[in-house]
């Protein structure tokens, strides 16, 4: 039998929960500010990667960092889908501008080095000026330019597998250039005229970061 004690506790218990449940759902979410490290990777994965950075990009920052003299060294892994529907490139592109304006903000003293693979070298290509392949910088499938005030947020740039290397628009040749580095294994039929498809996926075991660690230390 419920008794008018046991109902009052009752009451006074659900009460209590609900005034609970109040004052944690009231507190409204704060976003962090990026952490400040001396360099950070802005680096997008290639397709079919997990989210992350990718096997290429985690072995160009592992190689990167003992090159800096002890300076604290972080990642961003750019935030897009990478699936086999290559207009996902351009989620990777607006990402990443997203991320270089938030560090030059919050961070204005961290040096940028902008990175991808496959197509995450597309996704750097679009924030370079130069479209994917067979658009124009605004149709469907590509995103827009850095803006110009962050151009100089760049310290370097490395991109791996490159599409438009392909065709001859290494990104050494747009607004980076004598910043960047653009690799592509011999052989690789995503970055050149070759047939071998196994080595689009040779970057790591060819020493490609490791060169493109050396080139980048240099500049930041």
């Amino acid at each position: 039998m419920i008794t008018r004690t046991m109902t009052f506790r009752l009451a006074a218990i659900v009460s209590a929960v609900a005034s609970s449940a109040a004052i944690f759902t009231a507190a409204p979410a704060v976003a962090e500010p990026p952490a400040c490290t001396d360099v950070e990777v802005i680096f997008a994965r290639g397709t079919g990667e997990p989210p992350g950075i990718g096997r290429v990009g985690q072995a160009f920052v592992d190689a990167l960092t003992p090159q800096l003299g002890g300076r604290t060294v972080g990642s961003y892994g750019v935030v897009y889908p990478a699936s086999y529907d290559f207009l996902t490139a351009a989620e990777g592109a607006n990402d990443a501008a997203a991320r270089i304006e938030s560090m030059s903000a919050s961070c204005p003293d961290t040096r940028l080095v902008l990175g991808g693979y496959s197509q995450g070298a597309a996704a750097v290509d679009m924030l370079a000026g130069i479209p994917p392949l067979g658009n124009k910088i605004g149709d469907i499938g590509s995103a827009p330019p850095l803006p110009a005030a962050y151009d100089s947020s760049i310290a370097a740039v490395a991109v791996f597998g490159n599409p438009s290397t392909k065709f001859s628009i290494p990104i050494t040749s747009s607004v980076f250039s004598g910043r960047a580095i653009d690799l592509c294994t011999d052989g690789d039929p995503i970055c050149s005229r070759g047939r071998n498809p196994f080595a689009h996926s040779d970057y790591v075991s060819a020493g490609m970061p490791d060169q493109a660690a050396t080139y980048v230390a240099g500049l930041v």
